[in-house]
């Protein structure tokens, strides 16, 4: 497949103001105000990065345009990052860039995905993330530029702008920035990195086509059992994409310090959390025959779908559900459904 190799163009622009209108009309933004990118201020971010300014990164779909460390740093620079944020974003966009990943799908879509980057690692606390209170919400830097900056390369590299590439019926908030960090000091279990094969001492981002987080609540539970039935309860939905496309993508499940403590309180591990949710998070084939997205995927062979009380989960095997542990205090987690036909995957943080 053709891979279009994008070629940086020098503006001379009156002042801020200009810069703002000239790129909004240019559809190089995504609507909110950006740092002008100076060639001063890429200059700095490439070097951030350690790496050349003609470095392929990947090829960005549905453009299928070669992303470089030059027009990455272009567009941190727009986002607002600091010049060390670089090996996190391009550990992500890499991470996205897998085929494993389904980068095309998840761009041009109708579904509302974003692409969530999760920070795990040393990292977290280097370049100072949010992995507490709000971890999803606006207030920090790191996780505020970067969710951003991996968005307007989607945008600016891939040509995923809406009704235009991007196909998404509704949107989400989730498109303009999207990133969390692992709040592994509140974690009763070992950090997800190490579990999914990182070093403990290593940096890593997961990436994950996820719609916005959908709150769970549960502010009376007694039991870590109770907690992870009412998880359960709110990840059986037939409307999301998961629960027609089983064994063909992943989810997440983010677990508040809170309920994790009582979780893994009651002798729950990360691995019996999964299994539970597995076992539980399922929905009766009668209620979803001609709903949402009854046999427009194959099911897998082992649920009879001509059985109207045989059960359906939502995921093809427990693995296929990430757990980890974000936020503040409180008792509230989040499920994060997802694309459905994307798995996540993880990179290592290369740091200069």
């Amino acid at each position: 497949m053709f891979n279009e190799k994008l070629v940086s163009e020098r503006l001379e622009l009156r002042d801020f103001e200009d810069v703002q209108e000239t790129f909004l009309t240019r559809s190089w933004t995504d609507g909110l105000p950006i740092v002008p990118p100076t060639e001063l201020k890429v200059r700095e971010m490439i070097a951030g990065s350690g790496r050349p300014a003609s470095e392929v990164l990947g090829v960005v779909p549905p453009r299928f345009a070669e992303a470089t460390v030059e027009n990455v740093a272009v567009n941190a620079v727009m986002a607002g990052c600091r010049p060390e944020y670089m090996p996190v974003l391009i550990a992500g966009l890499q991470a996205a860039c897998d085929p494993a990943f389904r980068l095309y799908s998840i761009q041009a879509t109708t579904h509302p995905c974003g692409v969530l980057m999760i920070v795990s690692g040393p990292v977290v606390e280097q370049l100072g993330f949010n992995a507490g209170f709000g971890t999803f919400g606006p207030g920090n830097r790191a996780n505020a530029t970067l969710g951003r900056a991996l968005r307007l390369v989607l945008m600016n590299v891939g040509g995923a702008l809406p009704g235009r590439g991007d196909q998404a019926t509704q949107g989400s908030p989730a498109k303009y920035s999207y990133c969390i960090a692992e709040n592994e000091a509140a974690s009763p279990w070992p950090p997800l990195r190490t579990e999914l094969g990182f070093g403990a001492d290593e940096s890593t981002v997961t990436v994950i086509a996820g719609e916005a987080p959908h709150n769970v609540n549960d502010h009376v539970c007694t039991s870590g059992e109770n907690i992870l039935h009412t998880v359960a309860s709110t990840m059986t939905t037939i409307g999301h994409n998961n629960s027609g496309c089983v064994g063909t993508g992943d989810v997440a499940v983010v677990l508040g310090p809170e309920h994790a403590a009582q979780i893994a309180g009651d002798g729950f591990s990360r691995a019996d959390v999964r299994e539970f949710l597995f076992r539980h998070a399922r929905n009766h084939v009668g209620d979803m025959r001609d709903r949402a997205m009854w046999k427009m995927h194959e099911m897998p062979d082992w649920i009879d779908l001509t059985d109207d009380d045989a059960e359906v989960p939502i995921v093809g095997a427990p693995e296929e559900i990430l757990v980890l542990v974000a936020g503040g205090a409180g008792k509230h987690s989040a499920f994060i459904p997802t694309f459905g036909l994307s798995r996540s995957v993880t990179r290592r943080i290369e740091t200069p």
